[in-house]
């Protein structure tokens, strides 16, 4: 072979393999390796097996365009990619514990006191919301349940008329007679009134004595008046009992007479109605009644009145709303929750009854401007009794037909 032939043989295999290696570095770092098929499917306008460009989406990644954002771009606001934006609201009512909670009261401690009816003890409810015994004494049978307003102690009442006073921190108890009925303590819980009903009119008083039992005291002659008067000691110790006593006024209006513990001569109002059920605002400059007459198809109606001092009787409004004043609670003077039986039948202030099983709404009312607010329940609930927590900010409350004590998350 001639050496210019090998010459041309060598070029022509130096020049092959530089293609070949050229050809294999290109297929190592260049090239790429084609993605495996996605199950379910390829994205719109893509090549099976091919990555989405830059800025498209994959339809069921976790990913979507916001609402008012451009194809790709960062979501808005508040929005989560992938859902639709939804809010947590919390239950309007939490039910505190399962006991079989009955004349529950709010003390000015901030506890919410009751008697368990299933096992027989009393009960507090303390700020975090816990449940302990304010004693391990048993009471059974127990009929009514005056509470104190400040401190642990209670008068309670048996079928048998029997009447104790017991204090729940001293582990004390004092027999109060049998005769004596209707019991209201004072602000500061030191003494109880009551009305002592005596056999023969002349023996029958509103009397006042100490917690313990002693220096018991006659402030007024009750006569044949006894169930004409409400025993209800005001928050400004002005009051003591509330005396339907005063001068006819005719039809269905009553003129009540404001007792003191002095024979003082307080100022009077007149209610319109009858079924008088009072409650003193947390000052006692204001006072809550409910009155029933044919002006409002004998439905319990509630009002409000000054009831301080020479304010008496004065700025009596109606609250045009028809409830009874124990299904009602102040948060301050000129707040209060109330909770209201929904298609309330005529004639129920006569018969309170009527509403036993009738589903309430509850509303808050401003005193001040007249403005009632509903307050969201989430259920049907019958309320029996109820209390505001100015602590907590809570409405608390108890339903005969439910068991356990149940608080409003305002």
């Amino acid at each position: 072979m001639s050496s210019g032939l090998k010459r041309i043989l060598l070029i022509l295999g130096l020049l092959t393999i530089s293609a070949l290696i050229a050809w294999g570095i290109f297929t190592l770092f260049f090239k790429a390796t084609p993605p495996p098929t996605t199950v379910g499917g390829t994205r719109p306008g893509a090549a099976p097996g091919q990555l989405p460009g830059a800025g498209e989406r994959v339809p069921g990644a976790g990913e979507a365009t916001p609402s008012g954002g451009a194809e790709g771009g960062l979501p808005t606001a508040g929005a989560i990619p992938g859902a639709t934006p939804s809010y947590f609201t919390p239950e309007p009512v939490t039910q505190l514990n399962a006991d079989a909670a009955v004349f529950s009261s709010l003390a000015a401690s901030g506890d919410f006191r009751y008697h368990n009816a299933q096992d027989g003890k009393f009960y507090r409810v303390g700020d975090a919301g816990q449940t302990t015994a304010l004693s391990d004494q048993v009471f059974y049978n127990v009929q009514n349940v005056t509470w104190a307003k400040t401190g642990n102690k209670a008068v309670l009442e048996y079928p048998d008329s029997s009447k104790i006073l017991y204090n729940f921190d001293l582990k004390k108890q004092i027999t109060l007679p049998k005769h004596w009925q209707d019991f209201s303590f004072s602000p500061d819980s030191t003494e109880v009134a009551a009305k002592s009903l005596g056999l023969s009119p002349e023996n029958r008083w509103l009397v006042v004595a100490k917690d313990d039992g002693t220096g018991t005291k006659l402030i007024e002659p009750l006569g044949d008046n006894g169930d004409r008067v409400t025993v209800d000691w005001s928050p400004s110790r002005q009051t003591v009992a509330l005396s339907r006593t005063g001068a006819p006024q005719g039809a269905d209006r009553v003129e009540v007479l404001f007792v003191g513990l002095n024979g003082e001569n307080f100022k009077s109002t007149v209610v319109e109605g009858l079924n008088f059920q009072p409650q003193w605002s947390p000052t006692g400059k204001k006072l809550l009644y409910s009155v029933d007459s044919a002006r409002s198809d004998f439905k319990p109606e509630l009002w409000v009145v000054n009831s301080y001092g020479d304010d008496i009787g004065s700025n009596r409004q109606t609250l045009r709303l028809n409830t009874w004043a124990n299904k009602c609670s102040f948060g301050d003077d000129n707040t209060l929750f109330c909770a209201v039986p929904r298609d309330l039948p005529q004639g129920a202030g006569m018969s309170p009854a009527i509403a036993d099983t009738l589903p309430d709404d509850m509303y808050k009312i401003d005193l001040k401007t007249g403005l009632t607010t509903n307050v969201p329940l989430g259920n049907n609930f019958h309320i029996n009794s109820i209390s505001y927590d100015a602590k907590k900010n809570k409405v608390l409350f108890t339903d005969p037909n439910k068991q356990g004590v149940f608080q409003v998350n305002l």
